[in-house]
């Protein structure tokens, strides 16, 4: 018996569609977007976790009274106005722009100058990096606990140099008047290897092209340094400038370690002070207002050079 012959058209395979191109880039892109958030999501949760919050909560304890284990209690300003009172208030502040105004005039310019020496090496070039960056390596207490037992006044190395060069002896972290410039040098030579390489990063961006012009109409090298170097490096130089003009406000390491405030509160920092209410008088709406008060201080003041730097580069 014979099977009724099916059309032509029915027994015609029919094509598969193929995926359509942007398709497959709008899914691409969707997995890599959910995919760069999923790690994103990752540090802003810390973020919220160990820095947004406890500068949150800092802000809502210096208006309060509130010690570990015990229920906080409104007091509105009065913490603010019992830090205003301490006597130690205003060496703090007096001595941590001290320290901030020192590390300028000392620490600035040595990184600078060393990079500069870096980048004209022609040889050994990576173990010199590897010397002038080998202080950030160390722990900060580690290098703090090695610069005191430096500056002892009895077997001190500093001393003993000194002995042998036939040189008056210091007092140095333990005189009042040279204890804040001693700690100077101990930052400047703990934190200025990442400042060195960061410069040295942006001199070797210079185009080679500048300094052949400026050879070429006569410069020597302190001309060809004022006006390539310090022009094609001045975005560098500012950021630095801010960056280690908030981390010396916020200076604690050495002090803490080195002198302990002293001698005569001479080197009591802001920070210091803060660990002071905080730890050793168990006044924590007090650290916390001091907290908000260089908080406050410190925007401030970065909001004011960025405003000043970025007229200066558009009026240039």
């Amino acid at each position: 018996m014979k099977t009724a012959e099916r059309p032509a058209a029915a027994l015609r395979v029919r094509p598969v569609k193929a995926p359509s191109p942007a398709g497959d880039r709008r899914r691409r892109r969707l997995a890599d977007h959910l995919r760069a958030y999923g790690f994103l999501a990752g540090g802003l949760v810390c973020f919220a976790l160990f820095s947004w919050y406890p500068a949150i909560r800092a802000v809502v304890i210096a208006f309060q009274k509130y010690t570990p284990g015990s229920e906080a209690e409104w007091v509105g300003t009065a913490n603010f106005t019992r830090v205003l009172d301490d006597p130690e208030f205003g060496a703090a502040w007096r001595n941590t722009l001290t320290f901030t105004l020192l590390a300028l005039l000392i620490g600035f310019a040595i990184p600078f100058v060393l990079a500069l020496v870096l980048n004209e090496l022609r040889h050994a070039k990576a173990f010199f990096r590897v010397v002038v960056y080998l202080p950030v390596m160390i722990p900060p207490v580690v290098s703090a606990l090695l610069w005191k037992w430096f500056y002892d006044p009895g077997a001190g190395l500093a001393n003993e140099a000194l002995r042998l060069l036939h040189l008056p002896t210091s007092n140095w972290s333990n005189g009042a008047d040279t204890a804040l410039v001693s700690l100077v040098i101990v930052a400047t030579w703990a934190n200025m290897g990442g400042t060195v390489l960061i410069y040295l990063a942006a001199l070797q961006s210079i185009p080679g092209e500048l300094y052949e012009a400026a050879e070429l109409d006569g410069a020597n090298l302190l001309q060809r340094v004022r006006h390539v170097t310090i022009p094609q490096t001045r975005f560098v130089i500012l950021m630095l400038m801010l960056l280690q003009i908030i981390a010396t406000m916020q200076v604690f390491t050495e002090p803490f370690v080195i002198t302990g405030g002293g001698p005569e509160n001479s080197t009591v920092t802001v920070l210091y002070l803060i660990y002071k209410y905080a730890f050793l008088y168990n006044d924590f709406g007090g650290a916390c207002a001091l907290s908000v008060m260089l908080l406050a201080l410190l925007g401030l003041f970065s909001a004011v050079y960025l405003r000043l730097t970025r007229s200066g580069e558009e009026a240039a």
